[in-house]
């Protein structure tokens, strides 16, 4: 692995802001992160990065994309849509080159996957306005990653590693535990960040599991999740009448007691209610037609 110590000589991040005029605009999302230890940090909690291609997304003034540089990543692809930022990430580029990449486009647009040759991994520090979004939408692909270390807001990310039976719990849990292990590493004050946000952030590691924990439908499996938490204080018996299904026939086959609330059923448990709704969609569709 490379060492922090053999990277090349490199401006302080406050004169590279100075220098760029990077105040960082709300509409963005953007809090930039500029210290130096904090962002080696979150490099070393993505793992051993030799011989991975890292995506960034957000990458601002660079301050993660020099740690990830210097901890060994075979190339790091910066995705950042302010034109600022992508010209000072231009001079951080020839200071390392070949091994960084600066791609201005907005992330939601992009199909991850495609910027880089696997292993690849996702590492950043994200926009909040747009980081559960980017997230499903790498979760649809998720075997695609090695791993994604991610930051989001500590109530998002509360959310992703809950377990059933909490008042967190719901349906990004379900959908980011079915696909991957996930552990949240460690907290960051806002007055880590420039400007300091609201509220605190968390960093969260995603493992892609081999396999789904248990298997499902996935359409069917994002239905039944989010019908039940549509209504997350009634008994399924009641919030899963909106999936124009008989419900007490799901709850049967899923084997589910039709008095539980969804934040009593584990996974296992919804992805049995899955296939049962598949099941019962696909005989309504097999059903022969009465003639009027």
């Amino acid at each position: 692995m490379a060492d922090a110590e053999a990277a090349p000589r490199l401006p302080p991040l406050r004169e590279v802001i100075a220098r760029y005029r990077l105040s960082a605009r709300k509409s963005l999302g953007q809090h930039f992160l500029l210290d130096a230890r904090l962002t080696d940090r979150i490099a070393r909690a993505a793992g051993d990065l030799a011989g991975t291609s890292v995506i960034e997304i957000g990458s601002g003034p660079g301050g993660l994309s020099r740690a990830l540089l210097a901890r060994g990543a075979r190339e790091v692809v910066a995705v950042e849509r302010d034109a600022r930022c992508v010209e000072a990430l231009a001079e951080l580029a020839a200071a390392y080159p070949g091994r960084l990449r600066v791609i201005a486009a907005d992330a939601l647009e992009i199909d991850a996957a495609t910027l880089a040759p696997p292993p690849r991994a996702i590492i950043a520090n994200l926009p909040y306005n747009i980081a559960t979004p980017l997230l499903f939408k790498w979760l649809d692909n998720v075997a695609a990653f090695a791993s994604l270390t991610l930051m989001f807001q500590k109530e998002v990310a509360l959310r992703i590693t809950a377990a059933p039976g909490s008042r967190d719990y719901g349906r990004l849990s379900i959908i980011a535990q079915w696909l991957c292990e996930t552990r949240r590493l460690f907290d960051i004050p806002p007055g880590a960040f420039v400007p300091p946000p609201k509220v605190t952030s968390s960093l969260v590691r995603f493992m892609p599991r081999p396999r789904p924990l248990a298997p499902a439908e996935p359409k069917s499996l994002e239905r039944v999740v989010a019908t039940a938490f549509g209504q997350r204080r009634k008994m399924l018996r009641s919030s899963l009448k909106r999936l124009d299904t008989d419900a007490a026939r799901l709850l049967a086959a899923a084997g589910i007691r039709p008095t539980a609330r969804a934040e009593e059923i584990d996974i296992e448990g919804f992805c049995a209610l899955a296939r049962a709704y598949t099941a019962a969609l696909e005989a309504s569709a097999n059903a022969p037609r009465t003639a009027t």
